[in-house]
């Protein structure tokens, strides 16, 4: 294997300085520290196991809301969505009056780490899951000599459009999107890379269709997990630093009875004050079968005249009347508190607790696509998740990691913060 470079670089205000080892940063999309516990007490996680013992494992408070897009363009930044511009899956274009989704780097307010990587002399590879999140991650590094692809659509990977052609004949056939192998396949391609010199930079983001399904006591997540150790064991023999985080947590959303427990904003709102309210669930993106579009976070547009203050405040005291309803903020206040890009907002925030979500109305929502119960996140009791390091960490990160560490610093953590 090629000594990989160590030259410095700098993106959006924070300097990186890699070590002449590889690095390997992932993501498990959904994955509360729960199925971590639950797979650790079973014995089914041996390298994780070795990996906490040596190095260090905790929890980071990721970007609100707690949605895959919001999440995963802050860790490839580095900086919260008030700088990188990505505020939710989807939001409502005020400008176009469009419903529009956010899965393009044209959102992108701001360079990812992966081309200045690139051009500081690293390899650098991408490797999402879902599709939706390909643009974001390939954004600048196509042409700084980087590859991007997704599991979802590995086998369409070009080397002028990915950096890389067939992929399969590398890692195996393309997985179902919604399957468990989606997010594996992720693992064992950055496995395949670092062992084929092809990669010594890497990023790999999972997908949660297995959080959104199971339970962490399940069989299948214990599997699962099992299966995720196996390929983190694989890394760390090709001696990559390891950093592992989430973009999000994840909850049962269902009532006693186990169906979805929603809360249907747009039909409350409509009853109690007349029609011409436009609610965004920012969760909202192409695979409903995760979670029919239901999550713990929604924008409220107020109908066209009616942005009064008095009005803002009549609506938001009535919501918090809403049993369920944990958080309801203006417009300002929102941004301010949850570091959001108020230009992609609504005129209200909302969320909700543990176990509701928030729809728009029955009608809208198949419910049918999420049979068999609903987990789902979104909202604060989804906003922590691990935080996990296969070196020990320096002092003065010791020192900030407890404090208030953020998921979007695991780069900066696993590049500069552990000790070799």
């Amino acid at each position: 294997m090629t000594k990989p470079a160590t030259n410095a670089f700098t993106v959006n205000g924070r300097t990186y300085a890699p070590p002449a080892r590889p690095i390997a940063v992932i993501c498990l999309d959904g994955s509360a520290d729960e199925y971590f516990d639950a797979a650790l007490a079973r014995g089914r996680m041996p390298n994780l196991q070795t990996m906490v013992v040596r190095g260090y494992r905790g929890f980071a408070r990721g970007a609100m809301p707690s949605f895959t897009n919001v999440n995963n363009s802050s860790i490839v930044t580095g900086v919260p969505p008030s700088v990188h511009g990505i505020g939710g899956n989807f939001f409502f274009d005020t400008t176009t009056g469009q419903e529009v989704m956010m899965n393009s780097a044209k959102f992108l307010r701001c360079e990812t780490i992966f081309p200045a990587a690139a051009r500081a002399g690293r390899k650098v590879a991408v490797v999402t899951a879902k599709e939706k999140l390909r643009d974001i991650f390939a954004s600048g590094l196509i042409g700084a000599g980087g590859i991007a692809f997704s599991s979802e659509k590995a086998n369409q990977a070009r080397r002028d459009s990915h950096g890389i052609d067939n992929v399969e004949s590398l890692v195996g056939p393309t997985p179902a999107i919604y399957s468990g192998d989606a997010s594996l396949y992720v693992l064992r391609a950055g496995v395949a890379m670092l062992a084929n010199d092809l990669a010594d930079f890497l990023y790999l983001s999972t997908t949660d269709f297995m959080q959104h399904k199971f339970a962490p006591e399940a069989p299948e997540s214990l599997d699962f997990y099992a299966a995720i150790d196996e390929q983190l064991g694989k890394l760390l023999q090709l001696g990559a630093v390891v950093g592992l985080t989430a973009d999000h947590g994840m909850n049962a959303k269902q009532k006693p009875d186990g169906s979805p427990n929603v809360i249907y904003l747009e039909s409350e709102l409509t009853n109690k004050f007349g029609s011409g309210f436009r609610v965004i669930l920012p969760i909202t993106d192409p695979y409903v079968v995760h979670h029919g579009a239901l999550g713990s976070f929604a924008q409220i547009h107020l109908p066209a005249g009616h942005e009064s203050r008095f009005l803002l405040a009549d609506i938001a005291t009535w919501f918090l009347s809403l049993h369920g309803v944990t958080e309801v903020h203006d417009r300002a206040t929102a941004a301010r508190l949850m570091e959001l890009p108020p230009d992609r907002m609504g005129d209200l925030v909302v969320c909700s607790g543990r176990d509701v979500v928030l729809g728009r109305t029955p009608d809208y929502h198949d419910l049918k696509a999420i049979e068999g119960g609903l987990r789902s996140h979104g909202g604060r009791y989804e906003e922590m998740v691990p935080f996990i390091f296969s070196e020990p960490l320096k002092p003065d990160c010791a020192a900030r990691v407890a404090g208030d560490p953020r998921n979007f610093d695991i780069f900066d953590f696993t590049v500069n913060g552990t000790r070799m």
